[in-house]
């Protein structure tokens, strides 16, 4: 097994972007300490973290990778990052809003005419509907793990967002696995009590919150024996503020078996898989076969999907071994996911 730890120094630098509805974001620009020889690829992360996700304290992470391999790595914070401001986000508005700037950003910032993506979670929803919608087509490579258009849960988590999220509502708007340091409210202790009477699988507070916030196991997100010690405490900081407007319409999505928007932007369709996407983009899904907060069949349809409409053009990684984050936090992601991706990168058809 190759165990090459790609030790560089990192440059970076912050670089603004106000999305159309004047919400402000931005980017962060990872380069080596040589200039980028190949394309910029954005990086989009999930729900209730930051782009700081993509950089786990393992020997190498995703952002060192690519750097390695000679990518300029921009990091996306889009409106669901708890780097920003607090917002009651939707899909629809991170689609139509933040994801078309953050890619025009990096096309005015590099020079490229075209750029690739890595996606993840909710990162990935949203960026799909900004792809199927046509609002992103300088993007022409694009890496989606966990889910894309067909979120499917297992059943626990179906009940969850159908009846104890509305449930939760009465008390509060949102939810913050945070809340295990420390509750500030009512819904916040009650919350922090049942996960403390259901939630014995490790010592970490947040750990277990974040199970029980965003999917069904004990953990949700990960394999334990898929992270290192320091990953597991860096984590405890990666996780805050999400808003119930979020799992609203998850909640409608799921019910539906795919994707449909609910704040009726007249340049998103109302279903996403009812008419071709407006792209010609190459994606590559990838889905862990032990994830526990969207299925493996998540991908698997959405795969179906495009594979249908022009067969033999784009591919599916299901991963052994692997659940959801720890396809990036792993401590040997970089040996056993990274060289897939960086393949699927760097493919020409």
């Amino acid at each position: 097994m190759n165990t090459t730890a790609y030790t560089q120094s990192l440059q970076e630098r912050i670089v603004p972007f106000t999305s159309k509805d004047g919400f402000e974001c931005n980017l962060i620009n990872v380069r080596g300490e040589k200039p980028p020889s190949k394309s910029p690829v954005l990086l989009a992360h999930g729900a209730g973290v930051r782009a700081n996700i993509f950089r786990a304290p393992v020997d190498t992470n995703i952002v060192d990778y690519l750097v390695a391999h000679g990518y300029d790595v921009w990091l996306e914070n889009w409106r669901a990052s708890i780097d920003l401001n607090h917002n009651h986000w939707t899909l629809d508005r991170a689609a139509v809003n933040d994801h078309p700037e953050a890619v025009k950003t990096i096309v005015e910032e590099t020079g490229y005419e075209e750029i690739k993506a890595i996606i993840h979670c909710q990162g990935s929803t949203s960026f799909m509907m900004s792809v199927v919608a046509g609002l992103v087509p300088q993007v022409k490579t694009i890496i989606s793990n966990a889910v894309s258009l067909h979120p499917i849960v297992p059943s626990w988590s179906s009940f969850k967002i159908n009846f104890a999220v509305p449930a939760v509502n009465f008390l509060t708007d949102h939810l913050n696995p945070q809340w295990q340091i420390d509750s500030p409210s009512l819904a916040a202790k009650l919350i922090s009590l049942f996960v403390g009477l259901t939630h014995h699988e490790c010592n970490n507070s947040v750990c277990k919150q974040v199970s029980f916030t965003y999917g069904t196991g004990f953990p949700a997100l990960w394999e334990h024996a898929n992270l290192n010690e320091a990953t597991h405490e860096w984590l405890k900081q990666e996780f805050a503020y999400v808003p119930l407007s979020f799992f609203a319409q998850m909640s409608q999505c799921i019910n539906r078996g795919h994707l449909i928007s609910v704040d009726n932007f007249p340049n998103l369709p109302k279903d996403f898989i009812a008419q071709p996407p407006k792209t010609d983009a190459r994606i590559a899904f990838f889905a862990g076969q032990l994830n526990r907060c969207f299925l493996p069949q998540s991908q698997i349809e959405t795969f179906k999907y495009f594979d249908s409409l022009r067969p033999n053009y784009h591919t599916l990684h299901v991963l052994d071994n692997y659940s959801h984050l720890d396809i990036f936090m792993g401590k040997n992601a970089a040996q056993d996911v990274f060289p897939l991706m960086l393949a699927e990168l760097e493919k020409t058809l």
